[in-house]
């Protein structure tokens, strides 16, 4: 997979855990996308907030800062409308790859 690919696979995880849960810190993000995948998807801190910060850029999500569950100031994020669409199109096109994929993988 190329990087850019790789970075795909990471907002789209990241825009379907906000559709999903709503608003979430960083962290929050990690433990949903790791819990939900039963422990096969593992985010890296390192990765998923340089995603967070161009996903904000590109206007798909947004961010305040707010409290946690135990009293500490985090960046909450949240999808917005242009995130809503762009989450959409992320599948389709996720779909398609794993359609391809799959094709690959039955050629004799």
């Amino acid at each position: 997979m190329a990087k850019n690919d790789l970075q795909g696979a990471l907002e789209l995880l990241v825009l379907k855990t906000l559709s999903q849960i709503g608003s979430l810190h960083g962290y929050g993000i990690v433990l949903h996308i790791q819990r939900a995948s039963d422990d096969l998807l593992r985010v890296e801190e390192g990765s998923l907030y340089p995603a967070l910060h161009r996903m904000e850029q590109n206007g798909w999500i947004r961010s305040e800062w707010a409290l946690t569950e135990t009293n500490r100031k985090a960046k909450y994020y949240e999808l917005t409308a242009a995130g809503r669409r762009q989450l959409h199109e992320a599948e389709k096109n996720f779909e398609h790859l794993v359609k391809g994929v799959r094709a690959i993988l039955r050629y004799a």
